[in-house]
């Protein structure tokens, strides 16, 4: 499961100003639009190009389970473009990006000290350049590996460090054990 990717494509996803279509016709329909035919929708989707025909035509209503989900994802990921380019670079530019989670954070310390890493809650607001970083590495196909370890930069420099008023020699957080993710653009 990837968390973090997940977590960024649901805080653009707030942002769509129409509903994504439910039903399967509707959202075969919007497919064959978008890929400019029922071949293709077809082979993206594993199925035969007569069965893309029929839930156009209407013939067609309940999927199986597995290609009800393979269908909403699809829909999900190519839905409002424009709407969902312009979140994310608001985010990256002027807006931010808000983080919330119940993970283990903190880095190697004394035991005692307040630093030591436990079970935290935080919400906090990263600016836009941590944004923009984490959106760029999402579009580049990082993996939750690459996207965490950019969530502790950001959160070591924000809440740590607290824009570098202190803990100037902090050099790594761990961000593990996550309970809890969520963006909020």
């Amino acid at each position: 499961m990837n968390m973090f990717a997940d977590g960024l494509d649901h805080a653009v996803r707030k942002a769509f100003t129409r509903p994504v279509p439910k039903s399967a016709g509707a959202q075969m329909r919007y497919l064959v639009k978008q890929l400019k035919g029922t071949r293709a929708v077809a082979q993206m989707l594993r199925i035969s190009q007569r069965t893309v025909e029929r839930y156009v035509k209407g013939q067609i209503r309940k999927p199986r389970p597995d290609l009800a989900a393979r269908l909403e994802r699809e829909v999900q990921a190519r839905w409002q473009p424009q709407i969902r380019a312009k979140a994310r670079q608001r985010a990256a530019t002027t807006d931010g990006i808000v983080i919330d989670t119940r993970a283990r954070l903190g880095y190697t310390a004394p035991i005692g000290t307040t630093d030591q890493d436990r079970i935290r809650h935080l919400t906090v607001a990263l600016p836009p350049r941590h944004a923009a970083r984490l959106f760029d590495a999402q579009e580049r196909g990082a993996g939750d590996q690459e996207l965490g370890k950019i969530a502790a930069e950001a959160l070591k420099e924000v809440y740590f460090q607290d824009g570098g008023r202190r803990a100037g020699s902090l050099e790594e957080v761990r961000f593990t054990d996550i309970e809890h993710l969520e963006f909020e653009l």
